[in-house]
């Protein structure tokens, strides 16, 4: 177990660690991986306010992972619990005070919540101590609530969590909650600039680039591991690579509104006008002062050129659109981007963009089986993708599975 001194050094570290992270996502896998680790917990559960419901934003629980492949996730589905006095979550939420349970099977007849044992069942996992925070920014409203489950001790025996720790973790929430906050700043201003191009093209919507956005961490994280990358790196990039994917068609905002909305196939003078979308969106990021901003850039200028040089916009000059010097072909068009010329980001988002097209319905098209995605993708690589990212594809495929049921159309 950690001294005083050592959880106060440690809980210092974690929060310059947690105002590193940008991305909402990852920033809530890694606030709930920092908490288990400083209370010993064996598992936990973050919900975030969403009007008077709790949505479920991100689970760990070190007994189910233990049971998988090492290199599988632990995947599960989102849900909301109503803001009462019925759950242990929802009574934290409406009542802003933490609740340390010994044993949740064992509750006082006087506390007006139950535990609800129906994932125990499912999971075979027994719940035994539970300590359950409100997550407040600095004007004491509400963000989330923190839910850690079964403390261990030294010998890794379940225990209830110590009261002398419930100030650090009311401590730790807050700054937490600081940095849910920030994040969530962050990708509502992402989201405003997707809602920008949904107007413009109904297909650019908020559930498709949040999709698009979780493919390409998960696919880059299978990729990167793969390489033998160090985790700190892998973590670092993942936080840029899902904000920048998010945007990949920001540039739609700049095409004309005859072009986005047709329903008939496009005229060559009218695709190449759409083609522009990659190098214009692009130059929205130009004054590179950020690791993110140079993210992006690779991002949305490349995830539709193809890994055998027939993609667009190819070696141009994203301030003109022009080719670059040496790079012109025939009817004034630029040499196409081939193999590793192609940026690894704009890779990744090209192989997360299509399956996500593949997989949804769309207005000319109903979502294709999963057997004929799996025969397109095989298809594709070394064509129009990177076969070592599409490998990767592969190996999480699981994984995207279960993310495009976090954010449904």
């Amino acid at each position: 177990m950690l001294s005083e001194k050592e959880k106060i050094d440690l809980i210092t570290q974690i929060s310059i660690d947690l105002s590193e992270v940008k991305d909402l996502d990852l920033l809530l896998d890694r606030i709930l991986s920092n908490a288990r680790r400083f209370f010993s917990a064996n598992a936990g559960s973050i919900y975030l306010k969403e009007g008077e419901q709790l949505r479920f934003g991100n689970t760990q629980n070190e007994t189910l992972q233990k049971r998988l492949r090492r290199d599988k996730k632990l995947l599960f589905s989102t849900y909301t619990i109503p803001v009462n006095n019925n759950s242990i979550s929802g009574f934290v939420a409406k009542n802003l005070v933490p609740v340390n349970l010994a044993d949740v099977y064992d509750l006082n007849n006087t506390v007006p919540y139950t535990f609800d044992s129906h994932f125990d069942k499912l999971a075979h996992y027994k719940t035994k101590s539970m300590l359950t925070v409100p997550m407040t920014n600095q004007s004491g409203h509400l963000l989330g609530v923190m839910q850690l489950i079964n403390a261990k001790d030294d010998q890794g025996k379940i225990i209830p969590f110590s009261l002398t720790d419930e100030p650090f973790i009311a401590h730790f929430a807050t700054t937490a909650a600081l940095a849910v906050e920030r994040a969530q700043l962050t990708r509502n201003m992402i989201l405003r600039m997707i809602s920008m191009a949904e107007l413009r093209d109904p297909m650019e919507t908020g559930a498709h680039v949040n999709r698009v956005g979780a493919y390409s961490v998960e696919i880059y994280e299978e990729w990167a591991k793969g390489k033998g990358l160090p985790l700190p790196e892998i973590e670092r990039k993942k936080d840029f690579l899902r904000m920048a994917a998010m945007l990949h068609d920001v540039g739609k905002v700049a095409i004309s509104d005859l072009i986005l909305r047709k329903q008939d196939r496009l005229t060559d003078q009218e695709f190449e006008a759409m083609k522009s979308h990659t190098f214009l969106g692009a130059r929205l990021f130009r004054d590179i002062q950020t690791d993110f901003e140079e993210v992006a850039i690779h991002v949305v200028l490349n995830h539709h050129e193809k890994w055998d040089g027939t993609g667009y916009p190819g070696h141009v000059d994203m301030f003109t659109g022009s080719p670059l010097p040496g790079y012109k072909i025939l009817s004034g068009r630029a040499t196409g981007k081939k193999g590793e010329e192609i940026p690894l980001f704009g890779r990744i988002v090209a192989v997360a963009d299509v399956y996500d097209a593949l997989s949804s319905r769309r207005s000319y098209k109903e979502p294709w089986d999963e057997a004929r995605i799996i025969e397109e993708m095989h298809a594709l690589s070394g064509k129009s993708f990177d076969p070592e990212v599409v490998e990767a594809f592969f190996s999480c495929f699981d994984d995207l599975k279960a993310l495009a049921r976090r954010y449904p159309d």
